[in-house]
């Protein structure tokens, strides 16, 4: 699923329209339509495109470092920084002595290229700690595919019954994250984004459906039994529960 796409999912699951959003965000409509589009045209540049999309994804409650790298994977990865050597020594050949009046584009142009280089190369480090950070905390996605294993009744016939038709579905919001739960006729229960820490309990009879905007910031337990994860972070992930096995289908 591209940037445009998946911030477009995510605006639309959170209830906000465009106009709402350039106001929280301080992005003009017509280039949050752009960005939508996948057109990052109107963003003036790689560098600032990948901050647009930065501050988006953080209001709308995505991870917003997982879509940054997206897009420095769809768009040839982040520029290599210049090495201020290289700057300084190309402008050493210049003479401004022997000029009647200070060079003012040439001081600016030095000027800008020093903070671009700091800007790209902080941008870098963070983004480095951040992926790495992830990897090492991403549970295994072995317990999502386990269920897939269990035996259903259609399969085995004297397999044992449930109890009860009553699905239980408990999210717990590790990291900021929207989410869609409704049941098996397809009426809402919630509809918003999860806080960080905030946990929180549905109760339906036959099914129960959910779609998460950030699969990597929450952890699932449903009918009692721990579930985990159900993504990557910053991936849109749709699953249904039912009574008998819990797992997705």
């Amino acid at each position: 699923m591209s940037i445009g796409v998946t911030l477009a999912a995510a605006r639309n699951a959170a209830g906000m329209t465009v106009a709402q959003l350039s106001g929280r965000t301080r992005i003009r409509e017509t280039v949050i339509y752009a960005i939508e589009r996948d057109d990052f045209s109107l963003c003036g540049g790689d560098f600032y495109a990948r901050g647009h999309v930065r501050n988006i994804a953080k209001v709308l409650g995505l991870d917003p470092d997982a879509i940054v790298h997206q897009f420095d994977e769809e768009h040839g990865g982040v520029p290599l920084p210049v090495r201020a050597a290289a700057v300084f020594q190309a402008e050493s050949t210049i003479k401004l002595r022997e000029r009647r009046s200070p060079n003012w584009s040439t001081a600016m142009a030095i000027a800008l290229a020093i903070v671009a280089i700091f800007g790209v190369t902080r941008v870098m480090s963070r983004s480095s700690e951040n992926i790495a950070t992830g990897a090492e905390l991403k549970p295994a996605p072995a317990p999502v595919s386990k269920p897939a294993t269990s035996a259903s009744p259609s399969t085995h016939p004297n397999a044992a019954k449930p109890v009860s038709d009553l699905v239980t579905l408990q999210v717990k919001a590790n990291k900021p994250s929207w989410l869609e739960v409704s049941d098996h006729k397809g009426k809402a229960m919630f509809r918003g984004t999860m806080q960080a820490g905030h946990t929180s309990t549905w109760k339906a009879h036959k099914e129960v459906r959910v779609t998460i905007g950030n699969a990597g910031a929450v952890d699932l337990e449903v009918n009692g039994k721990h579930i985990g994860v159900p993504g990557k972070a910053g991936q849109i992930v749709r699953r249904s529960f039912g009574p008998e096995v819990p797992g997705s289908r």
